[in-house]
């Protein structure tokens, strides 16, 4: 027989209470836990990596030092050989100049030089010989007249010779003396230490030296190379006038290539010399190639804030060309194994006292840190914190130190 409704009733009144006993449980559990344990807040795990610390900043191409070329004289430009960008070794044509007047003016002078040349020759084989056989004779014929004058002296003071006889014979010695001098001088100046060899010897010194300007302005007409380099400017084309110091084209001489970058002062104490850094041409983004810190100012620019530095390029790429715009990334730091946190989870991380809040037993606790190198939004923490402890961000809701918290990670 069917039991009764009530006595139904009555069976299921306990699990009734039951059911009910554990939703207020539940309600309790719901109410109370937070209370008891916090509220959950969403938690950073600081961990080990690596890390890199780098300046990033814009700058141009530059070559250590440039070379302008100009002409040393005044001349119609008949050969420009290179163009611009073009690579040349030390001693290429780069610009010829009319040399007919030049080529001219050597001949000339090397003309004038083998008639002086010429002359010094025939003075040491020629005139020197003749000269000491007039001499030898003029001093013969001065022993005759002397021979002769004495005899006369004798007979004319025996009365056999008149006295105009005599006057004769004196005039005749002083002759026959004066010869003799005129030879013996130009004996001596026909000898080496001699006025006409001297005279000479400067026409042929001063042959040479024109000989020697007009074959140098003639080298003038030809501008080479001085180095090994690349043609940044060509100023002039061929039917122009040269004119002395107008620079007709400007070289980039081959060797190391530098970059010329403004650093905000604020990362001054980053930069070391020998920092290695990596850059790109913005024309060529995808291609980098290394660089290496070689001088930092010494001096801030007052107006812009920035401190100059340049980085050497061992080896710069084909593709680099004077004045492009790079991007560089300078290495400041590396660590290999760094104890690392994002940088929001850091508080007054530009103070002297940066902090973090770390849930420690389940409550927050703040604490000092230490910090190193930044990089990528991430921030190096020497001392205070070690790895695997729980932080909080900056971005959770403000709770005091103290205050009990459930991490939930992030």
């Amino acid at each position: 027989m069917p039991l009764p409704a009530s006595f139904a009733l009555l069976r299921s009144r306990p699990r009734l209470l039951i059911a009910g006993g554990v939703v207020l449980l539940a309600l309790l559990a719901f109410l109370l836990i937070p209370r008891l344990l916090g509220p959950k807040v969403v938690v950073i795990t600081a961990e080990n990596g690596e890390l890199s610390q780098s300046v990033v900043a814009s700058g141009k191409v530059r070559s250590p030092q440039r070379v302008e070329l100009a002409s040393q004289i005044s001349g119609r430009v008949a050969q420009v050989a290179v163009r611009e960008g073009q690579t040349v070794a030390a001693g290429d044509l780069l610009i010829q100049l009319d040399d007919a007047e030049w080529q001219a003016a050597v001949a000339q002078a090397a003309a004038t030089l083998a008639q002086s040349e010429t002359r010094l020759a025939q003075m040491r084989q020629l005139a020197q010989p003749l000269a000491e056989q007039a001499q030898l004779q003029a001093a013969a014929n001065f022993a005759q007249a002397q021979r002769n004058f004495e005899r006369t002296r004798d007979l004319a003071a025996k009365g056999f010779y008149s006295k105009t006889q005599l006057d004769d014979a004196q005039r005749n010695l002083d002759v026959a003396a004066s010869q003799l001098r005129t030879s013996q001088l130009q004996v001596q100046s026909n000898q080496a230490g001699g006025s006409d060899y001297r005279l000479a010897a400067v026409a042929v010194d001063q042959a040479r030296a024109s000989l020697a300007l007009a074959q140098a302005k003639l080298s003038y007409a030809r501008i080479a190379a001085p180095v090994a380099g690349t043609v940044l400017t060509r100023l002039v084309e061929p039917g122009h006038t040269a004119q002395p110091g107008k620079v007709l084209m400007t070289l980039s001489p081959a060797g190391e290539t530098e970059l010329l970058v403004q650093i905000d002062e604020k990362n001054l104490g980053l930069l070391k010399l020998g920092q290695k850094a990596q850059a790109s041409a913005d024309a060529y983004v995808d291609q980098r190639f290394a660089a290496e810190v070689n001088f930092i100012s010494p001096a801030v620019d007052p107006l812009r804030g920035s401190v100059e530095v340049r980085l050497r390029v061992p080896e710069p790429p084909a593709y680099l060309r004077q004045e492009m715009t790079v991007s560089i990334d300078i290495e400041t730091a590396y660590r290999a194994n760094a104890l690392t946190v994002p940088a929001d989870v850091v508080r007054d991380a530009a103070s002297r006292q940066p902090w973090v809040l770390v849930v420690r037993d389940g409550k927050l606790q703040r604490q000092e840190v230490e910090l190193g190198a930044r990089s990528d939004g991430r921030l190096e923490i020497r001392s205070g914190i070690v790895a695997g402890e729980q932080l909080v961000p900056a971005s959770q809701p403000a709770l005091p130190p103290g205050s009990r918290v459930r991490a939930v990670a992030g």
